[in-house]
């Protein structure tokens, strides 16, 4: 990472695939875990940090444009989309890559526009339906 942007002191400064709202994410750790800190207005989240390298992975696996389908983790996840794999059993850790209770859904929404900052992969920027594939 040039110039260590992504600490707290530094976050990445993000917006939605919409790109209808900000937000800011960073690396951190909490309880000896590496974790992406996802701060939203007064909303934080957290992420478990490998699931950059596991979704590109996927991603690079899959081959082509994926669905988001942001939801909250109260919603069910639309299948075959970004936010079912990172809540599902079948993925490499087992399940939420989400990590605070009550708030780990938005996967879909909010760990894409990252990996698009970090090179990892590229987004559909629509007002909805949104998509994303691996670089």
């Amino acid at each position: 990472m040039a110039n260590e942007q992504g600490i707290k002191t530094d976050p990445w400064k993000l917006k939605t695939p919409p790109l209808s709202s900000d937000y800011e994410m960073y690396k951190d750790e909490k309880d000896g875990r590496e974790v992406i800190v996802c701060v939203v207005g007064k909303t934080t989240l957290l992420y478990d940090y490998r699931c950059l390298a596991d979704l590109h992975a996927m991603l690079k696996a899959h081959g082509d444009w994926m669905d988001l389908g942001s939801a909250d983790e109260q919603k069910p996840a639309k299948e075959g989309t970004v936010e079912a794999w990172g809540r599902s059993e079948n993925n490499p850790i087992g399940g939420w890559y989400g990590l605070k209770k009550g708030l780990r859904g938005r996967f879909g929404m909010y760990v894409p526009p990252l990996m698009e900052k970090l090179g990892l992969a590229e987004l559909t920027h629509n007002a909805k339906g949104n998509q994303m594939r691996a670089i």
